[in-house]
């Protein structure tokens, strides 16, 4: 979170004692570092926020809006068959298998950014924020959902089911959500123990990349724009987050490790020499 939103409190006093960065670095940063403010009602907001969106794209996934899509000369494709799973939950929500995949992905983005916010981050989260970035990822969403219905930009264009950018996408979007997931409670439990207090934490995950939850965020965000989108779409939404990590995040980050943990971060540089996604960058 800015540094400028931050209410001036004791916490935030605190805070700014324990970041050592410079104003013009603290301001790139979306996260106040060090900061341990209580912001329960922002915290609620995001949850309930982020609860919201599955529900909008399954009005999206159902054909809310291609109305207007047509009446602007854009084709959509059919409902398609309705998925026959076997569960009654999921049966009776009428989408075909391939929405109902999208749908999923729609649900599992909400419930781990839900966990992230409620168990894992101690950082705070005013109530401004927490709307921000719902509706951040609520327009992702949804620029995937409408993807996927517009016939020129469908992923799904073939009659055999799973599609290869389905099945591709769909072991890219698990494989970098479990990522982001996993990672992030494997630092979670190591700072919870007093004894590491001052430290950064090297194991787990972090062994492969010094940012690995912010290279899981990149993957599965790619690979649910390349289930909805294509392959295009999905090298397009994969290179903006990229780019943003390895440009913003990550420079802004590592500068607060660097001063935060000094010996011990160059230690782990050195050891660790990917910064976001093992192999790669």
């Amino acid at each position: 979170m800015p540094s400028n939103l931050i209410p001036n409190t004791k916490g935030y006093d605190e805070a700014r004692a324990n970041d050592p960065r410079s104003e013009v670095t603290k301001k790139k940063d979306l996260i106040s570092r060090g900061d341990y403010t209580p912001t329960p009602v922002g915290k609620l907001v995001f949850v309930l926020a982020r609860a919201i969106d599955p529900f909008i794209q399954y009005s999206i996934l159902h054909g809310a809006g291609t109305g207007l899509l047509h009446q602007i000369g854009l084709r959509t494709l059919p409902p398609g068959v309705p998925a026959n799973t076997g569960i009654g939950a999921l049966d009776g929500l009428g989408l075909s298998p391939y929405r109902l995949v999208l749908l999923g992905m729609a649900v599992g983005s909400a419930v781990k950014q839900d966990i992230w916010a409620v168990a894992l981050s101690g950082e705070p989260m005013n109530v401004s924020n927490a709307i921000a970035i719902s509706i951040f990822n609520t327009v992702f969403n949804s620029i995937n959902s409408y993807a996927f219905l517009i016939r020129a930009t469908s992923a799904s264009l073939e009659s055999n089911f799973p599609q290869p950018a389905l099945l591709v996408g769909g072991v890219l979007y698990v494989t970098g959500l479990l990522t982001e997931l996993i990672s992030e409670v494997q630092r979670k439990q190591f700072k919870m123990d007093p004894k590491n207090k001052g430290k950064p934490y090297t194991g787990g995950l972090w062994s492969f990349a010094r940012h690995i939850n912010y290279g899981g965020y990149t993957i599965w965000r790619g690979a649910y724009a390349l289930t909805g989108g294509g392959w295009v779409m999905g090298a397009i939404v994969g290179t903006f987050f990229f780019a943003d990590f390895a440009r913003r995040a990550v420079p802004v980050l590592n500068e607060y490790c660097e001063k935060r943990y000094g010996e011990d971060w160059d230690k782990f540089k050195k050891q660790t020499k990917y910064r976001l996604i093992p192999g790669i960058y």
